[in-house]
């Protein structure tokens, strides 16, 4: 058994990974920023670690770590979140396994112009995409399209992602510098599908793919059921197989109406999927054992995180004529977080979520902005 270190326990997908080490034996420490984060009250914890915010001090959080890493004996490092790339950059001198890729590789994964480019080098398909480095760029693409989608070239969440916006109001509401470039894309009707993977060296080790229905915002999944759907797979073993990838990669995909699948954007970190694959026995052994076959969910139960669907999920799924959907998911999926063997986090989730709208409303940004204010990378190095 190992002694495991992780970092982002704010994320319910980094609770669920937790449990699962624990439960296989391991001892589990945590290092985080957030004081009171999701995880902190888990008794699959050993030890939680306060480490300086990774975006506002990179190098004392690394130190911090490195004094973790040889005080706890720790073999393997895992990040979760976006704190990934900052582990990144200092991966080499972290006295331990560290399980993530380079920041030059995990820097053009996490660019939405570079994936898509990376994508159709591989003859994977990924919808039609413009660089916009100013706004003539911005005018050329309404020019090329008369539906599209506008994002930044770095973001998470679909935050500030504009879908089918018009001409005039993103004239009047949206600059493009060269400073904070978008990306437009051809907008494509369908179904959004997401899936996470598992990866040693261009292999794939675990893998799920879950439908995007009920979502914090416009991105955030917060109800899960694994699909089998051998053309996503077929997609992202081609793709972390060219790139030789190693470490856990997400990606958002938008299934057309003629069955075409469409690559739209890559997260090279832990998501939702997550609480899809814990349950399997083998879990744990897809981030130890780069030679297993590839495990996918056991069953086809549903999970949700109840307390986001109450939130965010009810009342759009009240505005979209959802309702009968949203209850039947609601009433037949199990809550990721309400665990009976370890209760706490749960019972203190609203001591996070408190924190985030307080930082929300002093910085002047939404609660999920909020919710990575102190990790989110924008390509800083």
């Amino acid at each position: 058994m190992a002694n495991i270190l992780f970092t982002g326990g704010r994320a319910p997908a980094t609770l669920e990974l937790v449990r699962a080490f624990h439960r296989a034996g391991h001892t589990v420490f945590m290092a985080e920023s957030l004081r009171g984060h999701l995880s902190q009250p888990s008794n699959a914890i050993e030890a939680n670690f306060v480490v300086p915010a990774p975006r506002q001090n990179k190098d004392a959080f690394l130190l911090a770590l490195k004094n973790i890493i040889v005080e706890n004996k720790i073999n393997l490092l895992i990040p979760t979140c976006e704190e990934a790339f900052y582990v990144a950059m200092g991966r080499d001198e972290l006295p331990c396994e560290v399980f993530v890729e380079s920041i030059k590789k995990l820097k053009d994964l996490h660019n939405k112009w570079h994936f898509v480019i990376n994508a159709i080098g591989h003859d994977l398909c990924a919808p039609e995409t413009m660089y916009l480095n100013n706004q003539d760029d911005l005018l050329h693409a309404f020019a090329h399209w008369r539906e599209l989608v506008l994002k930044p070239v770095y973001s998470r969440f679909a935050a500030r992602t504009l879908i089918l916006p018009t001409f005039r109001h993103t004239l009047d509401t949206l600059t493009v510098t060269s400073k904070a470039p978008w990306v437009a894309q051809q907008y494509i009707k369908g179904r959004q599908i997401c899936a996470y993977s598992i990866c040693h060296n261009g292999r794939v080790t675990a893998h799920t793919a879950y439908e995007s229905t009920f979502t914090a915002g416009q991105g955030a999944t917060i109800a899960f059921q694994h699909m089998d759907h051998p053309a996503i797979y077929r997609w992202v073993r081609t793709f972390v197989e060219k790139n030789h990838f190693t470490g856990q990669i997400a990606f958002d995909f938008i299934e057309a109406e003629d069955g075409q699948l469409y690559g739209l954007e890559c997260n090279p970190r832990a998501t939702s999927g997550v609480h899809l694959l814990a349950s399997h026995p083998n879990f744990t052994e897809a981030f130890l054992n780069p030679n297993i076959l590839c495990i996918t969910p056991a069953h086809g139960h549903s999970s949700m995180l109840a307390t986001a669907m109450l939130i965010y999920g009810l009342p759009r799924a009240i505005k979209q004529n959802q309702f009968i959907q949203w209850i039947k998911t609601f009433f037949t999926s199990s809550d990721v977080i309400l665990d009976f063997k370890d209760p706490v986090p749960f019972i203190m989730q609203f001591r996070s979520i408190l924190a985030y709208l307080s930082l929300a409303r002093k910085q002047r940004i939404t609660s999920l902005e909020a919710s990575t204010f102190d990790i989110e990378w924008n390509g800083e190095m």
